[in-house]
């Protein structure tokens, strides 16, 4: 049989005063009484409602239960490919992969309405935008106001930059509260620009407990306007030229989803090539439903016992009430009949 836990409601110290002043005092009471049977017998069932009161208060159970996670319980990492590539118009025909971005942020927010999100983005490279809040607002509205890097200031950029930055907030939310799972969803196009390979993710995956990796932009691929870093992105007129061709046409942006599919597997988590009204479901219902839960915390999840004891417990009280209640009964003064006197 496998060991028993022990979770009780209160601090042990509490627990162990409380359960040395009912027991001292029952059992005293039993050794007041041992001349009178009947009292002896009330006593010592009363003395029976405090131990199976405290074995509940310490809540007994096995290791090795399971329960249904809550989307409360839940941390939401988004992890947000800002390059210049972002900026590329195949999103629902001709808009910014950024709007797409931005729209799917609100509505992963939306279903899982209760959870604490957080907010990283990186280019040249990763920065925490909101750390982990409830207030799912604070998230969208920087989602919102998120911009491509600064044309000029790009100078090729790599896929798994965010990669340490998210490996570190993912293993402290797991230490402060390893009971909540860590969800993590990576939005990006996949396009490595830097003259190095990209790194892995491989060391995240730990502390990852569920997510997604949502893929950007279009085979064909897309034009990006530049951005001096004064206006917005819709400002410019302009478009970033490709100094590498002849004649620096100008560039185009082609999603690379063979890139996702490896940093989908380094997480452990599924890929979904994101299209204008098409549905999250797959890679967010695990987490609205509970399915999701926390790897770090696993090894403390028990199943409960103390349900057994409270049976007993509960059958006992009722025994007690109907005792005090027939006393009661007995010790009620007669009513004097009507119209009578004193005897």
């Amino acid at each position: 049989m496998r060991d028993l836990v022990w979770r009780p409601v209160l601090p042990w110290p509490l627990l162990v005063v409380v359960a040395v002043v009912l027991v001292g005092f029952v059992a005293w009471r039993i050794v007041s009484e041992r001349g009178d049977r009947r009292m002896l017998t009330a006593w010592v069932r009363r003395a029976a409602i405090v131990v199976l009161l405290l074995i509940v208060a310490a809540r007994p159970g096995i290791p090795g239960g399971t329960a249904k996670a809550s989307v409360a319980e839940l941390n939401v990492f988004f992890v947000v490919d800002t390059t210049s590539s972002s900026a590329a118009e195949d999103w629902d025909g001709t808009e910014p992969r950024l709007d797409g971005m931005r729209a799917d942020i609100e509505s992963i927010t939306a279903d899982l309405a209760g959870a604490r999100f957080s907010l990283i983005s990186f280019d040249q490279t990763a920065i925490q935008r909101v750390p982990l809040t409830e207030d799912a607002s604070a998230v969208v509205t920087s989602a919102q106001s998120m911009r491509q890097e600064i044309t000029y200031y790009s100078k090729g950029s790599t896929i798994s930059e965010a990669a340490s930055l998210l490996g570190d907030r993912l293993k402290a939310a797991h230490t402060a509260d390893p009971r909540r799972a860590n969800v993590v969803y990576y939005l990006g196009d996949g396009e490595q620009t830097a003259d190095t390979a990209p790194g892995s993710f491989s060391a995240d995956r730990a502390s990852t407990d569920g997510g997604g990796v949502l893929g950007y932009g279009t085979a064909a691929g897309g034009r990006m306007k530049v951005f001096d870093g004064y206006g917005d992105q819709y400002s410019a007129k302009g478009y970033i030229e490709d100094k590498t061709k002849s004649g620096s046409p100008d560039a185009v942006s082609v999603i690379d989803q063979g890139n996702l599919n490896t940093i989908a597997s380094q997480l452990g988590v599924p890929y979904l090539h994101r299209e204008a009204g098409r549905s999250l479901a797959s890679v967010v219902d695990d987490a609205k439903k509970g399915h999701v839960t926390s790897a770090a915390g696993s090894t403390d999840s028990t199943r409960d016992l103390y349900w057994i004891p409270a049976i007993a417990l509960f059958l006992l009280l009722f025994i007690e009430i109907a005792v005090v209640a027939r006393a009661l009964g007995d010790v009620r003064p007669r009513r004097i009949a009507a119209g009578g006197g004193r005897p």
